[in-house]
């Protein structure tokens, strides 16, 4: 066929799956053009037959075959059977003002040359969705910083949950995130302000999870028979009488709202999340935004493989309800979860040593 080229996989694209290299390297083919060429041969790795989610490794040679005919010059993209209008391919992008994208910059907590980890605002979105027009996928070339390529998600955290997010500065290094993820050799320690509190001070959460539609929108509601295996291990870490209780949680799975629905499974609905708890997760003389937030992250880092923690203050809302709530701020991080590979541990990353 007339046309084709072969390309090599470079350095920074290993353990990308092949339709995202695609996606990266060829925009101009769809997601279905990559998908018939793939079962069609027309797509080769090294010369043999390839799948979509095939990784790809540095040097590897992929055959690239001509680009689908356009018809007139317009604004479509071929496709078996006809024509459709050509979505537009690239990096997502929001009108954020230049306050908006300053305030993104200084919520770097830590970056090296292959991690960036923030802390996420509660309020804003990490993705884009119906009536989302500012996201944080949207604001990516804000934290370019010492880079020329757009740092990459690799997690997400719920719109109204603060916290760190990380973030990866090359392909390679979110491809090594996202196993880590996968293979659950990350922890992730979240702190949370319910309504009232658990009979138990300590405990696992061992309740499966469904979707459920309703006029307020899908959410998550334990199902034994049908739901998704979920599970979460809590710790009380301070109380206020049967008004309050300062947790710590532990998600060992990860399912939409998990720690939310979780909460509100025991009684105590997180405050301010009026989805979950209704009008339970309200206190007067306590802030109505949500009080959870992701405070801390353990994760091997994808060059050294050492662990590397990174911690992330809480927002003001949730500061204040603790003075109000008489809670110590100062109380120590502790994970929940078992250790792992504890002899590789690095300190702690605050901002202001990530900045010396």
């Amino acid at each position: 066929m007339s046309g084709v080229t072969l390309r090599r996989v470079k350095a920074d694209e290993a353990e990308l799956r092949l339709d995202r290299w695609f996606k990266r390297n060829c925009p101009e083919f769809t997601f279905g053009q990559v998908q018939k060429f793939l079962r069609g041969g027309q797509i080769r790795v090294d010369g043999k037959r390839a799948k979509a989610n095939q990784r790809v490794e540095p040097g590897q040679e992929i055959r690239v075959p001509p680009a689908p005919v356009m018809s007139g010059g317009g604004e479509t993209a071929w496709r078996e059977g006809g024509y459709e209008p050509r979505v537009k391919t690239g990096p997502a992008r929001v009108d954020a003002s230049e306050e908006d994208l300053q305030a993104l910059r200084d919520s770097v907590l830590f970056y090296d040359e292959v991690v960036l980890a923030i802390n996420k605002p509660a309020g804003l979105a990490v993705q884009g969705g119906t009536n989302t027009a500012l996201h944080i996928d949207g604001m990516l070339d804000a934290l370019k910083l010492d880079s020329k390529e757009r740092p990459k998600l690799v997690h997400r955290l719920d719109k109204d949950t603060s916290g760190v997010l990380l973030l990866a500065r090359s392909a390679s290094a979110a491809a090594s995130l996202t196993r880590a993820f996968k293979d659950k050799t990350t922890r992730k320690l979240y702190w949370a302000l319910v309504s009232g509190a658990p009979d138990e001070r300590e405990g696992l959460i061992d309740a499966p999870l469904a979707k459920q539609g309703g006029k307020s929108g899908e959410k998550m509601v334990i199902d034994t028979k049908e739901g998704k295996s979920a599970q979460t291990i809590y710790r009380q870490l301070a109380r206020a009488g049967r008004k309050a209780a300062w947790l710590a949680l532990s998600p060992l799975t990860g399912r939409t709202h998990q720690l939310r629905a979780h909460c509100e499974a025991i009684g105590c609905p997180i405050l301010g999340d009026g989805k979950y708890g209704g009008t339970k997760a309200f206190r007067d003389g306590l802030s109505n935004q949500m009080h959870l937030h992701a405070r801390a992250i353990d994760f091997p880092h994808p060059v050294t493989g050492y662990r590397v923690i990174i911690e992330a203050p809480v927002p003001a809302h949730f500061s204040e309800s603790m003075k109000t709530l008489n809670f110590d701020a100062k109380t120590a991080t502790k994970f929940l979860t078992p250790e792992i590979h504890r002899e590789k541990e690095k300190k702690p990353f605050r901002r202001e040593e990530s900045r010396r």
